[in-house]
């Protein structure tokens, strides 16, 4: 029964997701020769044009994506993959933890191999091709290098924890492994800005007094503090700009790429910080934060029923071994699972993105200026190559942001 259903999903969400990439090429593509009425007068044909062709060079290269993710997929589940690398890692280490976390080690090493060839082209042919990378292979390879190696000092100690308690702390063991999850997510909230982030990026003091002076004043009149105004070296990898918030409690930053600030004006820069601000005033984070604890903790607890259902494993293509109990082959089928399912859900968390994103606007406009807002969007919206012009059914699925024609109508009204 489980694999009908789990075939069924599968197949309904890749023939959806299909379906709505396609309406976004199409889309799109007709609208490309033509600047929308709106930005007639602000955006130039040849940027608008560049817009469409990146969202179609992305868009289309998604579909490869798609097909090559769920033939992975089917691979790891229903063909056999993960029962045989299992069954292998037994046959060489036999039972216990160590065979375990090789299981997870060897599962995130192959769909890490699979990913690369993707990685690259996005990197080194899509993003060339529009003159947003920035990177060097050997720039790449080092912060390959990098992640793996922090994703290993940091994920295998909490795996082995997290499978020493599914095995010793009873038929309870999800609500206490939650509580870990929990506490080491909230952890990396503080530690990511100090101690993680500066190993990809140097990140150093905004040293331009007069916006500095505006953005502390700007902080204050709001009634926000923060540790520190930085500036990172984003184009260091990317042509992209943006700024951002990040850490938690007394580790709150703020932090400016530097193609941000060379290409908006103070009064633009002030806008676009008084919209993360906005995040902050409507309580955006924590709201997010209690969503995740909310959704774990279900999730935690679905995976502790399913963990002791034999069926939960053979309908998906896993023989387990009885006399062996093996707790990672449970994680692994549920990460490999719960996407399938979850992406039906997706539209209600993207509205609600775009409601926070709405809010943060009319908080931004009512602190400093909508027009400066909406200038500083519209350098945005261009500089990232953002299209005008998305499909609105494909908005409304994916979209975490408004698309730039609602988010201007809303700051001019």
């Amino acid at each position: 029964m489980l694999t009908f259903i789990f075939v069924a999903a599968l197949l309904a969400s890749t023939v959806l997701r299909l379906w709505l990439s396609s309406r976004q090429v199409r889309h799109v593509a007709q609208h490309r020769n033509e600047v929308p009425g709106a930005f007639s007068r602000t955006v130039s044909l040849i940027a608008h044009q560049k817009a469409a062709d990146y969202t179609l060079a992305k868009t289309r290269f998604g579909l490869i994506e798609l097909a090559l993710g769920a033939t992975i997929l089917l691979g790891w589940t229903l063909l056999g993959g993960l029962s045989a690398l299992n069954h292998l890692l037994l046959n060489w280490m036999g039972g216990g933890m160590g065979q375990q976390l090789a299981l997870l080690a060897g599962f995130v090493i192959i769909g890490g191999l699979c990913d690369l060839p993707l990685s690259l082209y996005q990197t080194f042919v899509i993003e060339q091709r529009f003159g947003f990378n920035k990177m060097t292979p050997k720039l790449w390879l080092l912060d390959l290098f990098k992640a793996t190696a922090i994703g290993a000092v940091i994920g295998l100690p909490i795996a082995a924890l997290i499978l020493w308690m599914m095995a010793t702390a009873g038929e309870r063991w999800w609500f206490w492994a939650w509580t870990v999850w929990m506490g080491f997510n909230l952890l990396l909230l503080l530690i990511y800005p100090t101690f993680i982030a500066p190993l990809f990026n140097k990140f150093a003091a905004l040293e331009d007094e007069t916006i500095k002076a505006r953005v502390t004043a700007l902080m204050q009149r709001c009634g926000f503090a923060a540790k520190g105004f930085f500036v990172m070296d984003g184009s260091k990898r990317s042509a992209h700009a943006n700024a951002y918030f990040t850490g938690f409690g007394a580790s709150k930053r703020v932090v400016f790429y530097d193609t941000l600030l060379s290409s908006l004006t103070p009064d633009e820069v002030d806008a676009v910080l008084a919209h993360e601000l906005g995040h902050f005033k409507h309580k955006h984070i924590i709201k997010r934060i209690v969503s995740m604890f909310t959704l774990s903790l279900f999730g935690f607890a679905l995976l502790g029923w399913l963990a002791t259902q034999p069926w939960f494993y053979t309908g998906l293509g896993v023989q387990p071994n009885l006399k062996t109990p093996n707790d990672a082959l449970a994680l692994l089928l549920f990460m490999l699972t719960v996407p399938v399912f979850s992406f039906f859900i997706g539209p209600a968390f993207a509205q609600l993105s775009r409601k926070h994103e709405f809010e943060a606007d009319a908080y931004a406009a009512a602190q400093t200026s909508g027009a400066d807002l909406g200038s500083a969007l519209l350098k945005l919206y261009e500089d990232n190559a953002s299209t005008l012009t998305p499909d609105p059914l494909y908005v409304k699925f994916y979209a975490s942001h408004p698309p730039a024609s609602e988010r201007l109508a809303r700051l001019v009204s």
